[in-house]
C-alpha cells in the first residue's frame, strides 16, 4: 500500500483491518510494483443558521441558509481523495530505491457534463537510502508541517467539514482542516529522515516557497482582508521539519510529536500589500496513545502570520502586519464488540487580528464537534457514519453554524 495511505489508515486514523494489506503486488524483475489505491463516497446532508460567515473575505467555514433555503445536499469524495498509486521499489548497491506517482480522481462534479474536476496529482517523488544512515526524498509529496495532525484525524476516512457549507462540488471535504489544524498541503520538497533510533525519528527539508500565499481561495484569503491577489516572491526555499517518537509498552502504545514551518513571503508591487515583507513561523505539538480497545489523540498549534485552515491564508493584514493564530484538536475513540469504532472529537483554529484598528470582518474561530461510527465490513470495506457540528465567529460579533451528516463508504486496495 502507498505509504501514505498507510500511515493514513494503520497508524494515524483508525487501525481498522485494510490497513494491515499492501496493494496488488506484482514482481518486475529487479523491482516490485505496488498498485494500491482507495475510492470514497458519501452522501451527505447539511443545515445551516445563523449570519453567513463562508464568504471570501471572511474564512468561516459554516453557512447560514440562503433566503429560501437552509438546506443542501450532494454526495461528494470525503477528506481522502479517491486514489490511484503506483510504487516502485527496489536495492541496488546496497540503497533501497523508490518512485511513486498517484493521481486522485473524485466524484465530487457538479457541472453539465460531469467531467470539470480533473484528476489531483498529489504525489510524485523518488526516494533513496538504506536503514543505516536514513533516506532522501525529492518531489511532490505530504508536507512536512502538520502532517501528524491530519493522518492522526479520525475524519480521514470520512467527511468532517465541508467547507463554506457547502454538501457538493468540492473536489474534497476538509475534515478537521482550519477547526483544528492548518493544512499540511502537497508540496514540492527536499527531504532528509533519519534513521529510526528506537522509536525516534526526524524529517528536515526544504518546500517550494510558493505554495499560495496570498491567493484568493474559498477559505478566506482576499486583497481586501489582507492577502496579495497577485504574485509573490520569496528569496529563500519553505523550511519544514518534524520530529517524533514512537513507543509500546504492554499494552500501551503511542506517537509523540513536533513539526514547525518558516516562510518568507514578499507580496508583489501591484498588491494591496505593495512591497510588504513578512516571515511566517508556526510550530505545533500532538501525541496520539491506544491503550486496548481506547484510542485518544491530543494536539495544539501556533503561529506567527501563518493564518487559518491553508498556510498563509489571512496571516497578515492590509499593512502587511502579521496575524497570530493557534488552535488544536481533542479526540477519543473506543472500539466497540462490532469491531465498529466509535469517535468524538472536538477542533477549533483561531486568528487573532493584528491590531485594534484591524478588520474585523475576518473570522475570529472555526470550531468544529465530530460524531463518527467506522465499521469494518470486509478486510478492505469500511462503512462510514458522521455527524458534523461547525460554528463560525467572526470578529465583528457575527457568527453561523452548520449541521452535517454523512453516510458513506471507503474501499482500500
Amino acid at each position: 500500500m502507498n505509504k501514505n495511505i498507510k500511515l493514513a489508515v494503520a497508524g494515524a486514523v483508525l487501525a481498522l483491518s485494510a490497513s494491515a494489506n499492501a496493494g496488488i503486488i506484482i514482481p518486475a524483475g529487479e523491482w516490485t510494483l505496488d498498485i494500491n489505491g482507495n475510492v470514497n463516497a458519501f452522501g451527505t446532508v447539511v443545515k445551516g443558521k445563523g449570519a453567513n460567515t463562508s464568504a471570501a473575505t471572511v474564512g468561516g467555514l459554516a453557512t447560514a441558509g440562503q433566503a429560501h433555503e437552509n438546506q443542501s445536499s450532494g454526495i461528494n469524495t470525503g477528506l481522502l481523495p479517491s486514489w490511484l498509486g503506483f510504487t516502485g521499489k527496489t536495492r541496488q548497491n546496497d540503497v533501497d530505491v523508490e518512485f511513486t506517482i498517484s493521481l486522485q480522481p473524485n466524484v465530487s462534479d457538479n457541472s453539465g457534463a460531469g467531467d470539470a474536476k480533473t484528476p489531483l496529482n498529489r504525489q510524485a517523488y523518488v526516494s533513496f537510502g538504506d536503514k543505516s544512515w536514513g533516506s532522501i526524498k525529492l518531489g511532490k509529496d505530504l508536507g512536512i508541517f502538520a502532517a501528524d495532525a491530519i493522518l492522526n484525524d479520525m475524519t480521514l476516512l470520512g467527511v468532517g467539514a465541508m467547507g463554506g457549507g457547502a454538501a457538493s462540488g468540492s473536489s474534497t471535504t476538509l475534515g478537521g482542516i482550519g477547526t483544528g489544524y492548518i493544512y499540511a498541503a502537497w508540496k514540492g520538497q527536499i527531504a532528509y529522515t533519519t534513521p529510526n533510533f528506537n522509536g525516534f525519528q526526524a524529517t528536515v527539508g526544504i518546500t517550494n516557497p510558493n505554495q499560495g500565499f496570498g491567493q484568493n481561495t474559498v477559505y478566506g484569503t482576499s486583497a481586501t482582508a489582507g492577502d496579495a491577489t497577485t504574485n509573490i516572491y520569496q528569496d529563500r526555499f519553505g523550511l519544514e521539519g518534524k520530529a517524533s517518537y514512537s513507543f509500546s509498552a504492554d499494552a500501551l502504545t503511542g506517537k509523540i510529536w513536533v513539526s514547525g514551518a518558516s516562510y518568507d513571503v514578499t507580496s508583489a508591487t501591484t498588491a494591496s500589500i505593495a512591497g510588504s515583507s513578512y516571515t511566517v513561523t508556526v510550530a505545533d505539538l500532538g501525541a496520539n496513545l491506544n491503550a486496548g480497545n481506547f484510542g485518544v489523540t491530543g494536539y495544539y498549534y501556533s503561529g506567527e502570520g501563518a493564518g487559518t485552515t491553508i498556510l498563509g491564508s489571512l496571516g497578515v493584514d492590509a499593512n502587511g502586519l502579521k496575524r497570530d493564530s493557534d488552535g488544536g484538536y481533542l479526540q477519543a475513540t473506543y472500539v466497540l464488540p462490532t469491531k465498529t469504532k466509535l469517535g468524538l472529537a472536538y477542533g477549533i483554529s483561531n486568528l487573532d487580528r493584528s491590531t485594534s484598528t484591524d478588520v474585523s470582518t475576518i473570522i475570529k474561530s472555526n470550531e468544529r464537534v465530530t460524531i463518527g461510527l467506522y465499521h469494518p465490513l470486509t478486510k478492505h470495506l469500511n462503512l462510514v457514519a458522521e455527524y458534523n457540528d461547525i460554528e463560525s465567529k467572526v470578529h465583528n460579533g457575527t457568527k453561523g453554524e452548520s449541521q452535517a451528516g454523512s453516510l458513506g463508504a471507503i474501499l482500500f486496495f
